[in-house]
This record gives structure tokens, sequence and C-alpha cells, in this order.
């Protein structure tokens, strides 16, 4: 189409219409998570789609044929994280859930799905009104989509998913410098690769001094103070080391806590899952900070620097030394006392700087929000959810007026 599309947008008339009316609603297939984790099978054609992320693969003859879905959709996670979801290959979902496709060919299903995006928050405070975050039927089909002229339904999916594409590219390249970089770190601290330099194994306890923490709750942060580190925020907010800390506590709470000082390590005893157990964080702050229980703080002697230790806890060889010490089933545990028996190799000091200054390149690259590609990402994401929002606001008594804007 080319040209001022949202000037296009602005000169013709829009219909609104109940997405039930516009649409076609399709239920489910009746499943459990256990029958989606015994069925799945690796590369199988047929997704059945779960809540959140979760998903299996199967072959076409494990599901009723009638439950199979064929055409391009919008699959409506209903419960927990409610969202929606475009599938254009064949798919199911779990009978909670249900999905839309179009017959009618003055509506392009992509194009209700790029709208609906731009209302997920709406639906999601429809959700908060059940103990559990959950959406009913009547609430998809009753709500009103715009539907503008076909052709200018189809400028704004090809716009849109340009966009998509660009994210796409960048967090492909992403996902293949990741494995680069677990490759290279994987190879610099072996022991095959540090036997060229010489190296000794040394028990964590014979390098450094470990301090297990104590207290913390969440309830004790405060909106500023003494830096403070939950162990919890160690595996869903910090990369590998940090200068700054997420939250903060009072002092008289400090007082009683165990202080992390500039260079030292944090490590998590406590997960739900092997691979976050004994996570590292170093911190770098100029201030004093304090953690709390399930941590254990390590402070290395000379002996060890502390990033070369924080790259090693990444590697399998790593991986593989801490399983031996883990304990429980639901709630995973490697005590401060176990962690001290763990092995590392510690070669010369000139070694482990020379292999951290390649390895934070690599981080940099593949982890920084500030640099590297996670900031590329973030800022196409960002570039995207604007010209989403602007090319999908309409108003139900006349369309907005928009700022000239062409799109080539």
């Amino acid at each position: 189409m080319g040209g001022n599309i949202l000037e296009l947008i602005k000169q013709n008339p829009v219909e609104w219409k109940p997405l039930g009316d516009a649409l076609i609603r399709t239920r489910g297939t009746k499943i459990t998570a256990g029958q989606m984790k015994e069925l799945h099978k690796d590369n199988a054609p047929l997704k059945i789609f779960a809540g959140g992320r979760t998903y299996a693969l199967v072959d076409f003859q494990d599901i009723p044929a009638k439950d199979i879905n064929l055409n391009p959709s919008i699959i409506v996670k209903s419960r927990g994280v409610i969202e929606f979801e475009y599938c254009d290959q064949p798919f199911s979902h779990k009978n909670e859930m249900w999905s839309y496709y179009s017959d009618n060919e003055s509506v392009n299903i992509k194009y209700i799905y790029y709208y609906l995006k731009t209302q997920e928050t709406y639906f999601q405070n429809l959700g908060t009104r059940m103990q559990m975050p959950q959406i009913a039927t009547p609430d998809t089909d009753k709500f009103t989509v715009p539907i503008p002229p076909l052709d200018i339904q189809a400028e704004i999916v090809r716009i849109l998913d340009a966009f998509t594409a660009m994210t796409a590219e960048l967090t492909a390249e992403l996902n293949i410098r990741q494995q680069q970089y677990n490759y290279y770190r994987d190879l610099l601290l072996s022991e095959a690769e540090l036997q060229k330099v010489g190296f000794e194994w040394k028990t964590l306890r014979e390098v450094g001094e470990l301090v297990r923490g104590n207290g913390l709750p969440k309830a004790d942060f405060t909106e500023s103070g003494i830096p403070a580190i939950h162990y919890g925020q160690i595996y869903t907010y910090y990369g590998l080391s940090t200068v700054e800390t997420l939250s903060f506590t009072s002092l008289e709470t400090a007082e009683k806590l165990r202080k992390v000082d500039t260079g030292d390590v944090i490590i998590t005893n406590t997960s739900e899952n092997l691979e976050d157990v004994s996570k590292a964080l170093v911190y770098l702050g100029e201030q004093q900070a304090v953690t709390g229980g399930h941590a254990t703080i390590f402070k290395p002697s000379n002996a060890i620097l502390n990033k070369f230790f924080a790259y090693y806890t990444q590697t399998n060889f790593f991986f593989t030394e801490k399983r031996k010490y883990a304990k429980g089933t639901k709630v995973i545990d490697v005590s401060a006392t176990d962690l001290a028996k763990i092995k590392v190799p510690i070669p010369p000091l000139t070694e482990q700087a020379r292999i951290v200054a390649i390895l934070d390149k690599f981080d940099t690259l593949t982890s920084s929000i500030s640099e590297g590609l996670p900031r590329e990402i973030k800022l196409r994401q960002q570039q995207y959810e604007y010209y989403r929002d602007l090319l999908l606001s309409f108003s139900k008594t006349e369309v907005d007026t928009l700022s000239k804007f062409k799109i080539n």
C-alpha cells in the first residue's frame, strides 16, 4: 500500500464488532499436564499449548482429530498468565483455553491478534477478580474490536510483521552467540585447557571463607537504605555481577544480617531446580551490602579472582560437582558446609585474569542490557510496541487524529 498509513486509517471508516461475531471460537482438547509430558516427542508436528510458555509436541494420532485446529488462530491463554498467542501451524490446547479463527474474508486474523495484544492489560485486570487469575469466554466474545477496510488491516500486519521479524533475527543471533559463549567458557575452564598453564584443585574452603546468610524476608525491603540482596533475586534479576542492588533494607534490619563487602561473591543455596542452586553473583558496589538466608557469602582469598570463580560456577563441570551435594526434591539445597567441599581449579592469577577478560567480552555481548544484543532487542521491542499502539489506537466515536507519519 505504501504512503501515509495513518492518514488512510483516519480517512476510512472503522466498524466495531464483538469478537464472538467477527471470529469463530474453537475449543481445545481434554489433556492433563502429565499426559502432555508423557506424549511429548521432540520435533513432533503438532503443538499443544498449556498455560504460560508450556507446550508439548505430539503426533496427530495422539489426540482426537476433532480437537486439532488447522486454521491460523489466536489462542487465548485464560488462566494464570493471561495473554494472546498467534499460531499458523496445526495445533491444539488444553480445554480450559480457547482460540479464534476467521472465516470472514473481510477480517484478517493476524490484524485482530495484533489489536488484542494492545489490550492484554485490560484482560489481565479482569482476571484479578478471581483467586487464580482467569477470564471466561464471554469476556472475549463480547469484547468489541475495530475492523477497518481489509487493505488497511493487511498494511498494519505488514508493518508489524516487519518489526517482529527484526526482533526475531536479533533473538536468533543472540541464541547463537550464547551457544558460542557457553562453548568457549567451558573450553577455557576445562581441565585439559588449564593443564597447559598448570593448576591445582582446591576446595572452596581452601581458597576463601564461606559465611551463611540469615534472615531478610522480602517484607524487610525498604525504598532506600542499606543495599540488600535477596537470594531469589540472584537467579531472577541479576547477571554475573552488579554494582547496584535491586533492594534496600533499614539500618536496624541490616545490623542483624550478614555483611557483603565489595568483591564478595553471593551464592544461592536453595531453589526449585539444580540449575539455579549455587548461582553466583559478584558484588562490586562501593557501599557494604547485606544478604539473608538461603545464600552464602564467599569471601575469596588472594589465590582466586572473584569473577573467575563466578564464571566457573556457570560450567557443566561445576554443575556435576554441586549435583553430588544437592539434597531435596521439590526444593533443592546445597548447604554452605557442602559448598565448602566443592573443588575448583586454581590456575595462576595471570591466567585467571586472561580468562575473565575474554569471558567479560562474551558476557557483555550476550547478557548486558546497556550494551550488546540484549539492548538491541529491547530497543526493537520498544519500537515495535510504540508503532503497534500508534497504528491500533482507534476511537469508538471517530478514528483518532494522528500526526503525520510515513512508513515506506
